[in-house]
């Protein structure tokens, strides 16, 4: 399903905005969640940069440091168009601790670095801070509003476009896979295009759900999830009223399949409605399966937190944001203004 006809929960915006005029209109700052520990085989570095990617800076850094790429790694990939501050960890067993100083590339600065004990592994940050400035917004009241009702409501937890590649080329990859059942030779594309595959059942699943007036209505065997956690349960019946109440206060979360192999995690009714809203995407299920991708959970809505916002004049706001890791800041975008072109360069 292509992000544009996903459903919205505030309803379609009727004004628009351009997203990203110049990279100084989109500021992530990452938030592991803990600090460095001072000491281990470990290399910490904080860096901030504009106008490369993640990888470019991390292949740099290994040349500079004299050890093979692979040995630096990210916690999450950070977009290019865009100021950026991120951390990369570096491998450097039984070596003094290096002087980075010298250390130069167009775009990119040490903020700090100090030593780690373990590996900074894919997905080990607890979320994004960001900082945007939308301009040439068409309809300032419409936004005024909007943006308190994502404020108050939050956004559905959609995976962006950039999880689709540009143009949806990871989608599309794993769609011909999937019917002439021929794997992709390239192991990051294969990994690329599986997880557009279950990315895109995940957004399905949501957008159906919120097709619904009470999309947000707790139903016998629902898939519960503690906000800020990752762990989940199963709603029974005879929990249903206690169960809403604590999804109302926001203390619960109503969470969407991310289908694969194995149980989905639902029971019952709820896991009726999931089978039936992405009954026509056999082929990818079956992909899915057949590459024994686990099953998993992920929450239907997020609400941004630490929202805040001010205008710079009549059509430029900046607004600024915390997510979790996982979400993106362009779903946070979808909610308040139409845009134009491709989001696919807008790292997650």
């Amino acid at each position: 399903m292509d992000f544009e006809q996903l459903s919205w929960l505030h309803g379609k915006p009727q004004g628009s905005g351009v997203l990203k005029a110049a990279p100084e209109d989109f500021v992530v700052v990452e938030d592991l969640g803990f600090a460095p520990d001072g000491e281990g085989e470990h290399l910490l570095v904080r860096i901030q940069k504009k106008g490369c990617n993640t990888r470019f800076v991390a292949d740099a850094l290994a040349k500079y440091l004299k050890v093979p790429a692979r040995e630096v790694s990210a916690a999450g990939q950070k977009d290019k168009y865009a100021v950026t501050e991120q951390w990369l960890c570096v491998r450097l067993p039984g070596k003094e601790m290096p002087d980075l100083s010298g250390f130069a590339l167009e775009g990119c600065q040490v903020l700090e670095y100090a030593r780690h004990k373990r590996k900074l592994r894919t997905g080990a940050l607890k979320g994004n801070a960001f900082t945007l400035v939308l301009r040439n917004i068409t309809q300032r009241e419409e936004m005024e509003q909007r943006l308190e009702a994502v404020k108050t409501a939050g956004v559905p937890n959609y995976f962006g476009p950039q999880r689709f590649g540009r143009g949806g080329s990871n989608l599309i990859q794993a769609r011909v896979w999937a019917q002439n059942n021929a794997p992709l030779r390239d192991r990051n594309k294969r990994s690329f295009a599986l997880s557009a595959a279950r990315s895109a059942l995940f957004n399905q699943l949501v957008s159906e759900r919120l097709k619904k007036t009470d999309f947000n209505q707790v139903v016998d065997g629902d898939a519960l999830q503690l906000a800020g956690r990752g762990s989940w349960f199963v709603a029974t019946q005879d929990e249903l009223p206690m169960l809403q109440q604590r999804v109302d206060d926001h203390e619960l979360l109503i969470t969407a399949a991310l289908p694969g192999s194995g149980e989905w995690g639902t029971a019952r009714e709820a896991l009726e409605n999931e089978q039936r809203a992405i009954a026509g995407e056999t082929d990818l299920q079956a992909l899915l399966v057949r590459e024994k991708v686990d099953a998993a959970r992920r929450a239907m809505l997020m609400y941004p937190q630490e929202m805040r916002w001010q205008w710079l004049d009549d059509a430029t706001v900046e607004v600024s944001f915390w997510l979790p890791a996982g979400s993106f800041a362009t779903s946070v975008v979808r909610e308040l203004i139409t845009t134009s072109g491709d989001y696919a360069d807008i790292a997650e």
